[in-house]
């Protein structure tokens, strides 16, 4: 499932659960909550991160503009890909602290050729020309023959036992890829560089500098990476918050059939679900009733309970239950 951030960011395109947005907001606003945003972490001393950011973004300013000249003096068949390396790619990864990025020969495992263009380490960074298509096959360009740059670049993390996450780019476009298990459902991170630099988005490049920097994906143990641990942080949090969910609702279904067994009055079981934090538009308008028309509060309730089961359509077993007790 694709996620647009496009409430928090303008560019940045999430796929699947690799880096949730509500976690990519907190990286772009360097939260005191999450570890690895110091500027130590990225080997700045002396000097702050969004000075960094900023130093950076001014540079890529001309490399963007010169890349944009070299787009337009580009013939019909070429796919562009010195053009985007040179004027474009390698000094941005330059200036995220990889330094100048030398062509890597293609690996091969179990008998299969992968032919992806850069390593930093054992990062894999795969770079192709701005007319090649990320997602398809291109048929007679290197790193895109055999099958699209983004299957490429996946499958060779997935089979690869020394590689963990990877970084793919045809100059418009950038993403951060992981070892992914599934192979029907893509998880990636996408930066549309393009719409970033024309529309001059520099929040947005804060998260690409602080998401893809060297310092994100250079300890020797992969599982140590900056982005692996940011990633279980995640992971670990939404684990937390589906157990607080289960639990709430576990008590909500006691609470209801507490109500429901042993007929409890109206203030006391106001009571105990406010004490639950549990939202109840049922209790909002008994009471209301009770008030404002002088009704008991069972047959406030009872009232009440018709309205909002006529207005919805479908409602909880635990919920009819009590229902249909106030009837009877």
């Amino acid at each position: 499932m694709v996620i647009r951030t496009r409430d928090i960011f303008t560019t940045v395109t999430t796929e699947g659960a690799l880096l949730p947005p509500d976690l990519l907001q907190h990286i772009a606003e360097g939260s005191g909550d999450l570890e690895g945003l110091t500027p130590e972490s990225y080997h700045l001393y002396g000097e702050r991160l969004n000075e960094a950011t900023n130093y950076a973004w001014n540079r890529l300013q001309g490399a963007w503009q010169a890349f944009q000249h070299a787009r337009t003096q580009l013939a019909g068949d070429d796919a562009g890909a010195s053009a985007t390396r040179e004027r474009w790619l390698l000094p941005l990864f330059n200036l995220l602290g990889y330094g100048r990025l030398d062509a890597a020969p293609a690996v091969e495992i179990d008998g299969k050729s992968y032919p992806v263009s850069h390593r930093w380490r054992s990062v894999p960074i795969h770079l192709l020309g701005c007319k090649v298509d990320l997602d398809r096959r291109t048929p007679g360009i290197p790193g895109a023959a055999t099958g699209s740059p983004h299957s490429i670049l996946q499958v060779f993390l997935n089979r690869s036992d020394d590689h963990l996450w990877g970084f793919l780019s045809n100059g418009l476009r950038l993403r951060v890829l992981r070892d992914n298990i599934s192979l029907i459902r893509p998880a990636y991170i996408e930066f549309d560089l393009e719409a970033m630099m024309a529309g001059e988005v520099y929040a947005d490049f804060v998260l690409l500098y602080l998401l893809c920097h060297q310092s994100r994906v250079e300890a020797e143990n992969p599982a140590e990476y900056w982005l692996e641990r940011w990633m279980k942080a995640a992971r670990d949090q939404g684990t937390r918050a589906l157990d607080q969910l289960r639990a709430a609702s576990i008590k909500r279904g006691r609470i209801l059939k507490g109500y429901s067994k042993n007929r409890l009055s109206f203030a006391y079981f106001r009571e105990r679900i406010h004490r639950a934090n549990v939202r109840s538009s049922w209790l909002r308008a008994g009471r209301s009733q009770t008030l404002s028309r002088g009704r008991s509060p069972m047959v406030a309730m009872t009232s009440a309970a018709n309205t909002i089961t006529a207005a919805t359509p479908i409602a909880s077993p635990q919920v009819s239950a009590v229902l249909k007790s106030t009837r009877t």
